[in-house]
């Protein structure tokens, strides 16, 4: 027997490997070929050694709250997701015109609030935003650059076009999954692998290093770079460590850094080291406990003052969640046009507003077959599916939205695209997502690919790893 064996449900959504009547997608033939000639025993071999292989690397994650443990292996599909070099490179225009609205829009927020004056977005949509920081109007940023590093999630709905679910400008996760998972591949189908026109991934980190190094004060010739951890206990920390190993920088907690006359140093066992760049996986609230937090153990006492003062560069630059605020998010497209006079070349997914009096009835009296989300919450959590939910469930969110409108936003279930995954002994489909990663530094810079998230569940839209999710390699291929 093949893993091609078994009948294969393609359901009422749109699949990324196979066409209507179950014919297979050009640009899977090959896979699907090969699919076809490999016995279950040796793809199951195969399976193993890449677990086994991740397990020795300690690709993991963490969840918290989890009576079983923290620690996670993050759990590895072999069928992997297939993007042709045309649909590719319409991703990518879209997404370099995304961001680039996106600074201008932060840019705008924390200077003149023109989008503000002249009524494009509700000013109190920003003002009443969690991660608004007034603490830095007026402030300039280095290379006036808000966003260096952004994950936008994309998903396809049933006609196979490409939404945008949300975009993640804080400090977005994943990209050191998207690196080992190709590195896994190339371990697991050597042969296959090569057959394919493959656009490369492990480039990630070296442009990274080069969008840090480009706000650097101008102080030095080789600007030091650090990355700086919340520590061991953080979800992301396995990543953290990866990327700092993989550019050759130091990885800190915030007790190894201090300030002195406005100026960052690392503290070293030769004395103190000048720090010109930090790239912080850090939220904003827990970075300076003399300005955000007074309870934060996590970041550094002056660090705000150093960076108003122009010695050390943040990336990503404090401020910025402003603009993924999941109420913020639904303006996006009028942003776009506003900055750029362009239609978005990626639509978002249709959101009501539950600030809004009319969405906000729409809401209330139709909340169990809507996607409720709060504005701030990530990783799968706060969040509503209705068709999915209890009478209880769908109960106390109703009680949650009119008791804090601002917080909440809507949205009609979409059917994410699925792609053939290999569960519990055979292939079936199961739906994914799509978070390609953007560097903004001296250019734009989009990883070919991303982190594509499967929902292993049966039947589940959730893709977070922190809910039962796992991951795909992603094959850009190159064009012709």
């Amino acid at each position: 027997m093949s893993l091609l064996s078994n009948s294969y449900d393609l359901g009422e959504f749109f699949d990324e490997m196979y066409a209507g009547g179950g014919k297979v997608r050009p640009h899977y033939r090959r896979l699907a070929e090969r699919l076809g000639t490999l016995p279950l025993d040796e793809f199951e071999r195969r399976r193993a050694a890449v677990d086994l292989a991740l397990l020795r690397r300690g690709v993991t994650f963490t969840v918290y709250n989890d009576s079983e443990g923290t620690e996670r292996i993050f759990p590895f599909d072999l069928i992997p997701r297939i993007i042709p070099a045309d649909e590719w490179s319409r991703l990518e225009a879209g997404l370099v015109q995304r961001i680039t609205a996106l600074n201008l829009f932060l840019h705008d927020l924390y200077h003149e609030q023109k989008i503000l004056k002249d009524k494009v977005v509700p000013a109190a949509q920003i003002l009443t935003a969690k991660h608004f920081r007034r603490e830095f109007m007026n402030f300039s940023v280095p290379r006036d650059i808000y966003v260096h590093v952004c994950g936008t999630d994309l998903i396809r709905d049933r006609d196979g076009t490409y939404l945008v679910l949300e975009d993640n400008l804080r400090c977005p996760s994943g990209v050191s999954y998207v690196i080992e998972n190709r590195s896994a591949m190339r371990r697991a189908f050597p042969n296959l692998f090569a057959s394919y026109r493959v656009r490369p991934v492990e480039g990630y980190s070296d442009e990274l290093l080069k969008a840090l190094i480009h706000i650097a004060p101008k102080r030095r010739e080789k600007p030091n770079v650090v990355l700086l951890t919340p520590g061991v206990y953080n979800s992301a920390y396995f990543e953290h460590c990866f990327l700092a190993r993989q550019m050759g920088i130091p990885i800190v907690e915030g007790r190894d850094l201090v300030v002195q006359d406005a100026s960052v140093y690392m503290r070293t066992t030769a004395g103190l080291l000048p720090v010109d760049v930090i790239y912080r996986r850090i939220d904003d609230d827990f970075l300076d406990p003399s300005v955000f937090r007074s309870d934060s153990m996590l970041g550094v006492p002056g660090l705000v003052a150093a960076y108003r003062a122009g010695n050390v560069a943040l990336a990503n630059s404090i401020g910025t969640g402003v603009a993924d605020d999941k109420v913020v998010y639904a303006y996006i497209p009028k942003v776009i046009k506003y900055y750029l006079d362009q239609e978005p070349m990626l639509p978002n997914v249709a959101t009501y507003l539950a600030s809004e009096p009319t969405d906000r009835k729409f809401i209330l009296e139709n909340i169990a077959r809507l996607v409720v989300k709060s504005a701030n919450e990530a990783g799968g959590y706060g969040m509503l599916i209705g068709p999915a939910s209890t009478k209880e469930e769908v109960a106390e969110f109703r009680a949650k939205v009119a008791a804090n409108p601002r917080n909440f936003i809507a949205q009609d279930p979409i059917m994410l695209s699925r792609s053939p995954t290999w569960c519990e002994g055979s292939l079936e489909g199961r739906h994914i997502d799509l978070r390609p990663y953007v560097l903004c530094g001296e250019k734009t810079f989009v990883t070919p690919g991303g982190l594509t998230r499967v929902a292993l569940r049966k039947g589940s839209l959730v893709v977070n790893s922190s809910q039962g999710g796992g991951s795909k390699d992603t094959w850009v291929l190159q064009g012709n």
